[in-house]
């Protein structure tokens, strides 16, 4: 057999073996670093102890339990509604002429791609509690065909939706004061919280980027509890 011959026999069989190796490697791969490797952060925590030079968390800050109004003019208790889900947050209110149209439309991308999944749903609180009625808020969810049950826009009591978005959710929804009018400041992050009510994510509502990583970690939190 000459040189040549043994030389495309080799890369036959070197071929192979790589055909028959890549699978079994690309399928370690995503199990090793894709699944355990990508965490996602858990924000805010209570109670540490350290033990042996390393700081263990014990308790994260949560989303206390609030009780608003839902577009359908029916009583929203989180403690019920959001029980065993896992939700994006934002605020919001529907005379902005600016960041809301694009933060609510980002959202509807989110609602698409998790419209099957009864484990996810969307949790939009209004800022301007004076004129977002219920049957405001349920023209725009109309607008934005929000889906029963998936997304929820909620108003009611002016101070205790502020108090939420600046000692819970951690976000700048504004003055609690201020007049609200359509170039109010409010706060443009989505916010991802899990099963537990604990922050998991923010992202920037008008970036499309930041929402398709949003919509990525969604996925990647559900699998931690599987």
């Amino acid at each position: 057999m000459s040189s040549e011959r043994r030389m495309q026999g080799f890369v036959k069989i070197g071929t192979l073996l790589i055909l028959l190796v890549l699978p079994i490697f690309v399928y370690l791969f995503l199990q090793t670093f894709g699944k355990n490797r990508y965490k996602i952060p858990i924000f805010y925590p209570e109670d540490s102890i350290q033990v042996d030079g390393k700081w263990i968390v014990n308790k994260y800050q949560t989303i206390p339990d609030f009780n608003l109004i839902d577009q359908n003019n029916q009583p929203f208790k989180a403690s019920e509604k959001l029980k065993g889900k896992v939700y994006v947050a934002d605020f919001f209110f529907t005379r902005c002429g600016s960041v809301c149209p694009v933060l609510t439309s980002e959202l509807a991308r989110v609602q698409e791609a998790y419209k099957n999944t009864p484990d996810v749903v969307l949790v939009s609180h209004t800022v301007d509690t004076e004129h977002d009625t219920p049957e405001v808020l349920k023209k725009y969810a109309e607008k934005y065909k929000a889906i029963e049950g998936k997304w929820f826009f909620l108003t009611g009591d002016k101070k205790q939706i502020f108090k939420l978005a600046y000692n819970n959710y951690k976000v700048n929804a504004g003055e609690e004061s201020a007049t609200i009018t359509p170039d109010f400041f409010h706060a443009s992050k989505l916010i991802l919280i899990d099963k537990e009510k604990r922050v998991r994510g923010y992202y920037d509502g008008t970036d499309a980027k930041s929402v398709d990583k949003l919509i990525l970690e969604i996925k990647i939190l559900l699998e931690e509890y599987r």
